[in-house]
Parts: C-alpha cells; structure tokens; sequence
C-alpha cells in the first residue's frame, strides 16, 4: 500500500518458506535448490583450510556438525527482562583487577555497575606496592585477556604477580579467608583462578587449564546449560539453556577427581565440537567451589547481558532490556548486601 500510494512501481518476486528449499521459476523452467546441500558447498571451502590449522581431526568434526548444532534456548520461567526491577539504592563494593594485556575490564565493569554494584579499579601494580589490600572489597573479579600476552601460558605470569608478590599474595590471602567474600574469574580470570587453585584448594590433584582439542584459538557464540547448582551468582539460573560468547585458546578444563568431587555449573549445549570447543572433562564450561561463593567461568557472560549482544536473540522476546545473564550478576550484589 505504501508502494501505491507513493506511485513506486515494483514487482513481487517471491516469498519465504520453510522447507530449506529455494525455488526459482523462469517462464516454464523451474530450479529447485536445496539449501542445507548447498550450505555444505559454501563452507567445504573453509573446510579444507581448516584441515590444515586443526588438530585431532576436528576440522571434519566442525563440517559434520556445524548444522546440527542449532542455538535454541530456554529461559528461566519467573525471567521479566525489566531492568529496573533488578534496581537497588544501595551498592556494596566491587573491584576489578587487571594486568598488563587483559581486555574485558570496561565490560566487566559496566556489568556489575548496571548490576548496582560501586565498581574499583585495581591494578595489579596497586596490589604489589601495597596501596590497595582489597579489605573494603567484598567481591572480586579477575577479567579476561590475555594478560602478559600469554607468553608464558594463559594467566602464568598474572598467577606469578601474586605468588611471588608478598603485598600483593597477602592480600589475596586475606581476601579469601574472609567468609563475607565471593569472586569471578572470566576466561583469563578463570585460567587464573584455576592457576592458583582458588576453587577447590581442598582438593588432592589440582585442576589445570589446558590448550584447545583443536590446538587454536576458538571464538564464536554457543549454547550452554545451567545446572542444578549452589551457586551463588547461577543458582537461580539452574535448568536454562542459554546463548553465551567464547573466545579462548586454553580454555579445556582438565579435572582430575572423580566427578561427583566437582561443582560444576555450567556445560557446553553440546559435547561434540564445536558446542564444546575446547574437549573440557565432563563438558564442564564453569567451576564453582563447593560454599558458592568463587566462580571460574571460560565463556563471557558480561557479553551477553543485553539482547543486542546475542547473536541470535529469541525474536518473542524483542523488548526485554536485559539477558537473564544479567540476574548473575544482581545474584551477587544481593548477597554480598546480605552479607554485609
């Protein structure tokens, strides 16, 4: 009507289906086109270089199961999207430290600001002179990056400014043996978490952060599964299924202890490559200490906590102002408000 009542001349040729087959008709010829097949023709190219950069043949992998791997979702029931019912007048403490290389701070903080958390900024040169000892700080986070461009490994030399740092290992010392503390560690936080044993220090065998399956670096948006679990930012996220950006090189969790010795919060969507993209033990994207209280995590929830971020948002949920990645983060506040 718009077209018409402008006096634009135009032509309808054609009109969308759901069969993943496109058809083209020209007078009497008619060409049908099926898409899945010819899906698989645009991307054998990429496919055959691929073989050349990924280890364990998971180039073929990747080809056979790129499309079956769909992204769908599943939403906690009670889940509004409303921002402003996460609101609060009160905001506890938070800081974020950093090293030289990581990237993820200005996200991070943001995320725990929208969250109504009153964000520091910590360098880890603050720690190691001394002029921060993280006393008035009740949640801490460890961001991603590649911190000291991952010379050393992923999080080495960050773990190294802590252990061979007197002020700066005290401090962290200090910080987790306070019972009113909880912390976060994202893809290089959590390599670093994980580095300096902070999630199961009771443990016998210690966990390791290792390379990729593929032996190269992964980035893409996946789906993951949130467990029943304790918690304390993903409690009241347990049974979705949610959309979530990675983007690691060592991102595989190595666990060495029987299963049921772990907490284990978050799973990749899927155990075959790509949805796991790194061949982590039990298909574990997250480690949780067994209080609740620290969270070591390899994808980045701080990217993902508007629905503009998401690569592929449900289309019925158009209006909501925030992914429920966001109540994460107002989990925390909450409780360190209640713990206070």
């Amino acid at each position: 009507n718009i077209m018409h009542q402008n006096g634009v001349e135009f032509y309808e040729i054609g009109k969308p289906n759901t069969d993943r087959n496109l058809r083209l008709t020209h007078f009497n010829e008619v060409l049908n086109l099926d898409i899945n097949h010819l899906r698989d023709v645009w991307y054998k190219t990429s496919y055959f270089f691929e073989k050349h950069q990924t280890a364990n043949n998971l180039a073929e992998a990747r080809f056979s199961n790129y499309k079956s791997q769909d992204l769908h979702y599943r939403f906690p029931e009670e889940f509004n999207g409303i921002h402003s019912d996460y609101k609060t007048d009160k905001r506890p403490k938070a800081a974020i430290i950093r090293e030289k290389g990581v990237n993820g701070d200005r996200e991070m903080a943001y995320s725990l600001y929208h969250a109504g958390f009153d964000v520091k900024d910590v360098h880890m040169m603050d720690l190691i002179s001394g002029t921060e000892d993280l006393s008035e700080i009740q949640m801490l986070v460890f961001v991603g990056g590649f911190s000291n461009s991952d010379v050393l490994g992923s999080a080495k030399g960050w773990a190294g400014a802590f252990l061979y740092n007197k002020k700066a290992k005290q401090a962290l010392d200090n910080f987790y043996a306070r019972k009113d503390t909880m912390s976060l560690g994202i893809c290089n936080g959590c390599q670093l978490m994980i580095e300096l044993d902070l999630i199961n220090p009771e443990h016998k065998q210690k966990s390791a952060m290792l390379h990729n399956d593929s032996h190269k670096f992964e980035s893409g948006f996946i789906n993951v599964e949130i467990e029943v679990n304790n918690s304390i930012m993903l409690d009241s996220l347990a049974g979705s299924r949610l959309g979530v950006w990675v983007a690691h090189g060592e991102g595989k969790f190595s666990l060495p202890e029987d299963v049921n010795t772990y907490n284990i919060p978050v799973k990749y969507g899927y155990e075959d490559y790509p949805g796991n993209p790194n061949g982590s033990n039990f298909n574990a994207a997250a480690l949780c200490s067994n209080n609740g209280r620290h969270l070591a995590m390899m994808p980045h929830l701080e990217r993902a906590i508007f629905n503009w971020q998401w690569a592929n948002y449900p289309m019925d949920r158009k209006n909501d102002e925030v992914s429920p990645w966001f109540e994460a983060f107002v989990n925390a506040r909450n409780w360190v408000l209640k713990n206070s």
